[in-house]
C-alpha cells in the first residue's frame, strides 16, 4: 500500500503506541522497580495481573533467544565483507548460497551468538549508565552517521524517485487488513512495547522527569530513523534493477548486490552490516536490561552475576 501503509503506521505510533509508551514509563518511574515488581505493586491482591509482569519478562527472553542468532550473521556478514569473501559479484544467486550456507551451519550459528551475547553481556555489566548509556552515547551517533551516508548516496543514484513512491506512492489497492496489522504489529516493536523494556527504564527514571517528553522524542527520533532507512535502502534496491523482496533475503541477500554496484561497492557493503551490527547491539542491550533488573530486583542478585545468568539462559534458549 505504500504511503497508506506508512500512513496507517504513524497513526498507530500517534494514537496506540505513543501512550502504551507513555503509560509504561509512567508505571516505572511510579513505582521505581522491574516489571514483575511494578505489576505486583499496581495490581495489589490480584494474582491474574501480576502475570502480566512475567508474561512481559517471558516476551524479552523469548524475543532475545532467536534475536541474539540473527545479530550474529550481521558480524558474520562484517567480517565477510571487509575480508573481500562476500560473493557480490556472482550476483543474488550465489549470494543466497552463502546465507544458505551460514543458515544451515550450526557452529557459525552457535559461534556468533555466542559472540553477540558477549558483548551484550559486557556492555550490560557496566550499569545503565556506565555501560548502556555510554554503549549508546557512541553507537546511535555511529548508527546516523552511516545512514546519512546512505540517504545522501541513494539521493544520487537513478533509483531515488523509483524507491519513494515505492515507500509513500498512495495506492490503496494494494493495502490489505493484513498489511494494516503488520503496520500496528511494526508500531509495537519498533518502540519495543509490552515486553517490559520502556517500564523497566521508566524505572530508573527520577519521578521529576517528564515522562511524556520522554516518550515524543524517542517515537519521534525512531520514526525518523525508520523513515531514512526506507528512503536509503528502497532506492539503492531499484537503482540495481532488484526486486524489494522482504525479510533475510533482501538484508543478506539482494542489499550486498545493489550496495556492491555503487561508486566505492567495496566500501558500502561493510559500512551497511556495520550500520545493522550497532543497530543489533543497540536492541540486545534494551531488552536484556528487562532480564537483569528483574533478577536484580526479584532475586537479589548482583548486577555482574544477574548479567552472566541471563546472558547463559538466553544463549541456551537460542542453541
Amino acid at each position: 500500500g505504500g504511503g497508506w501503509f506508512v500512513a496507517i503506521y504513524l497513526a498507530c505510533i500517534v494514537f496506540v503506541a505513543l501512550p502504551i509508551m507513555i503509560a509504561e514509563l509512567l508505571i516505572g518511574r511510579t513505582t521505581q522497580r522491574s516489571t514483575v515488581g511494578a505489576i505486583r505493586a499496581l495490581a495489589g491482591r490480584s494474582r491474574a495481573w501480576r502475570a502480566v509482569g512475567w508474561l512481559a519478562v517471558a516476551a524479552a527472553f523469548l524475543i532475545l533467544s532467536y534475536y541474539f542468532v540473527v545479530a550474529g550473521w550481521t558480524l558474520h556478514y562484517v567480517v565477510l565483507a571487509v575480508t573481500g569473501r562476500l560473493p557480490v559479484a556472482g550476483g543474488v544467486s550465489e549470494l543466497r548460497a552463502t546465507f544458505a550456507e551460514l543458515h544451515a551451519s550450526a557452529g557459525l550459528n552457535v559461534f556468533w551468538q555466542l559472540v553477540f551475547v558477549g558483548l551484550t553481556v559486557a556492555i550490560a555489566a557496566g550499569g545503565v549508565r556506565g555501560g548502556t548509556e555510554r554503549c549508546c552515547r557512541v553507537l546511535m551517533p555511529l548508527l546516523l552517521v552511516i545512514l546519512a551516508a546512505l540517504v545522501i548516496q541513494a539521493a544520487s543514484g537513478p533509483g531515488f524517485t523509483r524507491g519513494l513512491d515505492f515507500v509513500f506512492g498512495w495506492r490503496a489497492a494494494e493495502l490489505t487488513t493484513r498489511g494494516a496489522l503488520e503496520a500496528l504489529g511494526h508500531s509495537f516493536f519498533t518502540l519495543s512495547l509490552g515486553m517490559g523494556a520502556m517500564l523497566t527504564y521508566g524505572s530508573y527514571l527520577r519521578r521529576t522527569d517528564d515522562a511524556v517528553a520522554t516518550s515524543m522524542a524517542v517515537a519521534g527520533l525512531d520514526t525518523v530513523v525508520s523513515l531514512l532507512a526506507c528512503a536509503s535502502i528502497f532506492p539503492i534496491l531499484f537503482a540495481a534493477g532488484l526486486a524489494p523482496d522482504g525479510g533475510p533475503g533482501l538484508v543478506f541477500v539482494s542489499i550486498p548486490v545493489a550496495l556492491a554496484d555503487l561508486p566505492a561497492g567495496a566500501l558500502w557493503t561493510p559500512l551497511f552490516f556495520a550500520l545493522l551490527a550497532v543497530a543489533a547491539l543497540a536492541s540486545t542491550v534494551g531488552v536484556f536490561e528487562v532480564l537483569v533488573a528483574h533478577l536484580c530486583d526479584e532475586h537479589d542478585m548482583r548486577r555482574t552475576r544477574a548479567c552472566l545468568v541471563a546472558g547463559a539462559g538466553v544463549l541456551l534458549a537460542g542453541v
